[in-house]
């Protein structure tokens, strides 16, 4: 479970990274982007958030 949370981590971070080119780029305005780039940093967040728990209640449960 850890290592697919890892994997949608970097596929959100990786689309963050994507949202903030496209209007470098000027393949789309920033305005038109912005969203979405806020939002792919907060699931980026949340999955962090998701696997520090994961990881903190596996190591409690071997104890």
């Amino acid at each position: 479970m850890v290592a697919k949370l890892s994997i949608v981590e970097e596929e959100a971070d990786e689309s963050a990274f994507w949202l903030e080119v496209i209007p470098e780029a000027e393949l789309m305005s920033a305005a038109k982007t912005a969203s979405l780039h806020k939002e792919a940093g907060e699931l980026t967040a949340i999955m962090v958030a998701s696997r520090q728990t994961l990881l903190r209640n596996n190591r409690k449960s071997k104890l």
